[in-house]
């Protein structure tokens, strides 16, 4: 029996036992703190279950899922979810993926992102987030998702992103941002993965390919006749001379653009 008591003893000694991580349990506990949840989806997600909130690679709190003991992903999508996103999710280190979409959150998002080295996906599309994209999460070289449509996000797209060579899907379309589009995502070269201009469509304020190209704005006919009639006579008739000029060449854009030149037209 004597044999027996100790092969067992190290069989459970060697046994794999799920350990709560304490910096899961810290980013848990500050999330729930930031976010409010109205129709109380996240029931479940109290203290008790923070302290452990897997076993192996079960979860007991709902949208997350575990893998070893460790979060590695949570999609807490379309849940009402209101406030802003806590940066201590930088403590979930093991974290994959992170959706937060369809929700109502608000706010930043946190530079802190950077610390989740392991990140792939990033979805924090059809929110109220406002500020600029933090250029720190190009640190997550692994992110081959970043969806950030439908925000209220301004500034413009940091360059930084470019260099995320994984980076199969972007899309911050509907938003605020303005400047060029960084060549390193709109025209990218070799075997990256390239993005169309539905990823851009809806930013008032950006410019740059894949966007067709904004149309030239030139002074109006009564601007130009404002000036003139606020200038004297003099001006004036410089002022519809310029107008004459200017309805002439703004003519012929036009006739090449929709390709309806005179002498190319067939006479029937």
């Amino acid at each position: 029996m004597g044999f027996w008591s100790v092969v067992l003893f190290t069989l459970l000694a060697c046994a794999p036992v799920s350990i709560s991580d304490p910096s899961d349990e810290a980013c848990l506990t500050h999330l729930t703190q930031s976010l409010k949840d109205p129709t109380n989806s996240l029931q479940n997600w109290t203290k008790s279950n923070f302290a452990n909130p897997c076993s192996g690679f079960t979860s007991y709190l709902p949208g997350a899922t575990c893998n070893n003991g460790r979060i590695y992903k949570l999609s807490l999508t379309n849940l009402s979810l209101q406030g802003s996103i806590s940066p201590y999710l930088a403590n979930c280190t093991n974290l994959q993926s992170l959706d937060l979409s369809s929700n109502q959150i608000t706010g930043a998002i946190p530079a802190d992102l950077q610390s989740l080295v392991n990140l792939a996906v990033l979805n924090l599309s059809s929110n109220r987030l406002d500020g600029e994209i933090p250029p720190q999460i190009t640190m997550c070289a692994y992110l081959n998702v970043i969806d950030l449509h439908d925000n209220f996000l301004s500034g413009q797209i940091p360059q930084q992103l470019g260099l995320l060579v994984r980076l199969s899907a972007f899309d911050v379309s509907n938003n605020k941002l303005s400047g060029p589009i960084p060549v390193s995502l709109g025209n990218r070269s070799g075997n990256l993965p390239r993005f169309n201009a539905s990823s851009f469509l809806g930013n008032k304020d950006l410019y740059g390919y894949p966007l067709p190209p904004m149309k030239t704005k030139g002074l109006s006919v009564l601007a130009i006749v404002g000036i003139g009639l606020g200038s004297g006579f003099a001006s004036l008739v410089l002022s519809f001379t310029g107008v004459c000029i200017w309805l002439k060449v703004t003519e012929q854009k036009m006739a090449l653009e929709d390709g309806k030149i005179s002498q190319l037209m067939p006479d029937y």
